[in-house]
């Protein structure tokens, strides 16, 4: 009875899928890597990073299983509690980008339902416009602060219909030319010369867009040992979701390669920029146009992509924060003036906090000279945050492995401990390389200085906070 409770490989796969991947990393793919030259690095990616990061998961899982914090109590149980305090700092502080893009994004997403055209927001004045995210993001730093998630339920929805339009879209450009054979498609080239890109010093920096985009499986950890026979059940099902995602990434560049010409995309840093910022409901936009039902489709997907981005700025600004500040493992090393709470029991200070932070971002790039620039520059800043919380994962396998005597997981990613250990510690150079070569923006030394200036400041406030509550301490 117990056993038909558990969850079926092919289950776990499609959860892990609408997890990890979404429309936008096709978009990125094919934008920074000229079109459908990307195809020859989402394979190097899944099959040298993806896989193995996706297999260390499930063996983290299945050894501490009890544990609910994550890489944080990852990093607890295999090195120490001071340690397992920074790995949630960092998968908090990777945060604070990522919701400073959220309410551009959401602006974006309703600018582009109503207005039904990329360039209405794109010709406001850039001050004008960080001054309505900043207005965002202070609204729902309140509506964090109320205890409220009005929008848990939306997210869920909104997630959902996104991974379906994705889905949706990849079908119905397929079947495009077939019903509409006049629609004007782009020709892809299909040639060996095409197809395999420059290894230049752009291609190594914008390697951090593919590792953003396959990343975040850690999710699905606490289904480890809910999968039926997990020895053979989970590397079954993260196999299929790499199949699953290498599919959608390869067909999905496909059918963007009939839509879009990387030549224009690349012409000028402002084409780049617009598409990146304007791109996916473009893609919506022109697959309306071929199957005649006008902007229906780009009002639905940007309808979608309105409500996923107001409703994860509210989660992202509440729960990585209760996750560092919930932990009681990590509480010893936070000031104290953090761990207030509200009548609302929300952390007060460190919304605050975050308000600050992300808010200082957003002023920042007041500067930047046009709101598509913005987009892009966000973009690129959570490319090279985002990932650092990664390292913890390796951090957490190869110690885990280097004390193989102490833990018995029930799945293990392969039983040579030399193998193992030698996976782990590429993983966490893979991740570390692409990170700190993402960080340079070439002819844009604003945007150089921003990647590299925000990582530090994150990290060195992290440093900073335990030797404030050590002084604290002492004191009383």
């Amino acid at each position: 009875m117990e056993n038909s409770k558990k969850i079926p490989w092919y289950t776990l796969a499609f959860m892990a899928f609408s997890t990890v991947w979404g429309f936008g990393n096709v978009l990125n793919g094919f934008v920074y890597f000229n079109g459908i030259q990307v195809i020859f690095s989402w394979i190097l990616m899944f099959a040298l990073y993806f896989v193995p990061y996706a297999l260390m998961v499930g063996e983290l899982g299945s050894a501490f299983k009890h544990s609910g914090g994550g890489v944080s109590s990852w990093i607890h149980e295999t090195i120490n509690p001071k340690f397992a305090y920074y790995a949630g700092w960092t998968y908090w502080a990777c945060h604070v980008t990522y919701i400073a893009s959220k309410g551009s994004g959401g602006l974006k997403a309703l600018s582009w339902m109503f207005f039904q055209n990329g360039t209405t927001y794109d010709q406001f004045p850039t001050i004008w416009i960080q001054l309505a995210t900043l207005a965002v993001l202070l609204f729902f730093c309140w509506v964090a602060s109320r205890g409220l998630n009005p929008l848990k339920k939306l997210a869920t929805i909104a997630g959902t219909s996104m991974f379906i339009m994705s889905i949706l879209y990849i079908l119905m450009m397929f079947a495009a030319p077939v019903i509409n054979p006049n629609g004007g498609y782009v020709s892809v080239d299909f040639t060996w010369d095409k197809l395999i890109p420059q290894f230049n010093v752009g291609y190594f920096t914008s390697l951090s867009i593919l590792v953003f985009a396959v990343g975040g499986c850690e999710k699905i950890s606490p289904y480890v040992n809910k999968v039926k026979d997990p020895s053979k059940g989970f590397p079954k099902g993260m196999i299929a979701l790499a199949i699953m995602v290498m599919v959608c990434a390869i067909l999905g560049t496909i059918a963007m390669g009939m839509m879009f010409d990387p030549t224009v995309i690349n012409e000028s840093s402002e084409s780049f920029s617009s598409y990146v910022s304007n791109g996916s409901y473009w893609s919506f936009q022109k697959l309306g146009q071929y199957y005649h039902v006008g902007n229906l489709l780009l009002i639905i997907y940007a309808a979608c992509n309105a409500i996923g981005q107001f409703s994860t700025l509210v989660l992202s600004i509440d729960a990585p924060l209760r996750m560092l500040l919930d932990n009681e493992d990590a509480r010893q090393f936070v000031p104290t003036k953090l761990l207030k709470k509200n009548k609302y029991g929300a952390y007060i200070n460190g919304i605050l906090m975050v308000a600050c932070l992300s808010g200082s971002i957003i002023l920042i790039q007041s500067f930047v000279p046009g709101a598509a620039a913005v987009l892009t520059q966000l973009n690129k800043l959570n490319s090279v945050t985002m990932p650092l919380r990664y390292l913890w994962v390796f951090a957490a396998y190869i110690a885990l492995r280097k004390a193989a005597d102490r833990f018995q997981p029930e799945y293990r990613f392969v039983k040579s401990q030399g193998i193992a250990l030698t996976a782990g510690i590429w993983c966490f150079f893979v991740t570390a390389f692409c990170c700190i070569f993402g960080m340079y923006v070439k002819g844009d030394m604003v945007s150089t200085a921003l990647n590299v200036i925000t990582p530090f400041v994150l990290t060195a406030l992290g440093l900073i906070l335990p030797v404030i509550r050590k002084k604290e301490a002492a004191g009383r």
